[in-house]
């Protein structure tokens, strides 16, 4: 039920007049072990759905906060397939949570669209952001997911026009990711005024929630952001806590726990 875990989530927030905590980590970092008591303590803290990133060398989407995670990562052995298997052992505990993946082309062509697909459905993944996947060349990948019931989700980003945006929501299931401001992840702080014209073109372009991300850093943004989205996405942020936590010898888990708590409990009281 991977796309219906998705779907899920959504409507429970929708039917709780709120928006959905979308919380993003990357796999292995600081550690494999500590990620995986981070995910585990995902759940009670307000979060709806998980983004799991993949590290990949060249993340151009990604701003030093993410970089910086990833090189951790990948200097921790982290691999599509050690993430796929954190994926694996967070869905022995939690059944109901969407756990999506984000990350870069050229890990999962490597393993081959079709074993991509297949493997992650069987662990428990509900679907996909490929970043540098343009709908124009993704046609191959996509196959294979919906093949698996997996939810392709795509990047709107500001740039993204009235004549582009058919192409852009062409095909995606799940959500929507609204890029909040041009740039990098971490880059710049968002401005809900800018955006809320566009989410709602987004939404009724695809007919799906959209969960909007990029610059959202505190509890009072996501706040702002709850109010005009589906969706908010939390990732550089809770990175910055993560890598805090461990660099201090505090529990990295209970960090991102208690951020993510000020997170859900601003978007509960947002509306």
């Amino acid at each position: 039920m991977p796309v219906g875990r998705l779907s899920n989530a959504f409507a429970r927030a929708k039917a709780e007049n709120r928006a959905a905590l979308v919380a993003y980590v990357m796999a292995g970092d600081p550690s494999l072990e500590v990620c995986a008591a981070i995910l585990d303590a995902l759940p009670k803290a307000g979060v709806d759905v998980i983004e799991l990133g993949f590290p990949f060398t060249d993340p151009m989407a990604d701003g030093p906060s993410i970089q910086r995670a990833g090189i951790r990562a990948l200097k921790n052995g982290t691999t599509l397939r050690k993430t796929m298997a954190l994926v694996a052992q967070f869905r022995q505990k939690h059944p109901e949570t969407p756990l999506i993946v984000m990350g870069y082309l050229n890990p999962v062509e490597t393993m081959g669209y079709d074993a991509f697909a297949r493997h992650a459905a069987d662990v428990g993944i509900d679907g996909a952001i490929i970043v540098d996947a343009p709908p124009e060349e993704d046609a191959e990948l996509r196959a294979a997911m919906q093949a698996s019931d997996l939810a392709l989700i795509r990047l709107a980003t500001p740039t993204t026009d009235a004549k582009r945006l058919p192409a852009v929501v062409a095909g995606v299931s799940g959500f929507v990711y609204y890029v909040s401001v041009a740039g990098i992840t971490g880059d710049k702080a968002i401005e809900t005024a800018d955006i809320a014209e566009a989410v709602a073109e987004v939404r009724q372009a695809s007919g799906l929630p959209v969960a909007v991300g990029f610059g959202i850093k505190t509890p009072e943004a996501a706040a702002r952001t709850a109010k005009i989205a589906d969706g908010v996405v939390v990732g550089s942020a809770l990175v910055d806590v993560i890598a805090s936590a461990h660099e201090t010898g505090g529990d990295a888990a209970m960090a991102a726990a208690l951020f993510c708590q000020s997170l859900s409990q601003a978007i509960a009281q947002a509306r």
